[in-house]
């Protein structure tokens, strides 16, 4: 679930982190710029682990901070295909279950990978499961908090680095010389935004304590 992934960068220490020690003010900066933030194709970034090397400082013309390149562990969120991990119904969508972790939200689980057979319930807003017994079908509520295990089957990056402005079509209603109105906003537009790192999964148990509830 957290390996450990050797990086390198290039640190900026302002000139009023000068008073620290060295290795302090690198790891200030290296969990400011890195902390809860997703590396493409690398994971969640979760805290650093230890310096391995630090090479010459320098100090360029116009900038009054250190400039140190560092090599360093740090330790990522990233887990293992087919690992099987613990988490917590966050909410249910038409898309699937959406787990949480606490500190990881962006986990799905499709309708697919649901414990068959499985519906919709547009009325609770909630997924469940026809638990077949010797009595018959009975519905299994996958309610919000409920924990459930999921073994991750896949995951999808996404750069969400930012881009340039978008080039508007010409207004034809436009008069010569009058700019054109600027787009608007991805949330008045209606786009939905990605998260960065996506796991998907596939349900082990809809809940650890569902059964258990049922055969009481």
């Amino acid at each position: 679930m957290f390996v450990l992934v050797e990086m390198v960068d290039t640190v900026r220490i302002p000139p009023w982190s000068f008073q620290a020690q060295l290795n302090e003010a690198v790891a200030e900066e290296l969990n400011k710029k890195l902390a809860n933030k997703v590396v493409y194709n690398v994971g969640l970034c979760i805290c650093l682990y230890d310096v391995t090397k630090l090479e010459d400082s320098y100090i360029f013309p116009g900038d009054g901070a250190s400039h140190t390149k560092v090599h360093f562990r740090y330790v990522v969120f990233h887990p293992f295909p087919d690992e099987v991990l613990v988490g917590k119904i966050k909410y249910c969508s038409q898309e699937g279950v959406h787990v949480t972790m606490g500190f990881f939200d962006d986990i799905l689980i499709p309708p697919e990978s649901l414990q068959q057979p499985a519906k919709f319930d547009e009325a609770e807003q909630v997924w469940l499961w026809e638990y077949e017994t010797d009595e018959g079908a009975h519905d299994l509520y996958m309610d919000q908090g409920e924990e459930i295990r999921f073994r991750v089957t896949d995951e999808v990056f996404v750069d969400t680095s930012p881009t340039g402005p978008a080039t508007a079509e010409p207004d034809p209603k436009a008069q010569p010389g009058q700019a054109a109105p600027p787009p608007p906003p991805a949330e008045e537009s209606g786009e939905k935004k990605e998260a960065p790192y996506t796991l998907i999964g596939t349900i082990c148990e809809p809940g650890l304590g569902l059964l258990s509830w049922w055969n009481n």
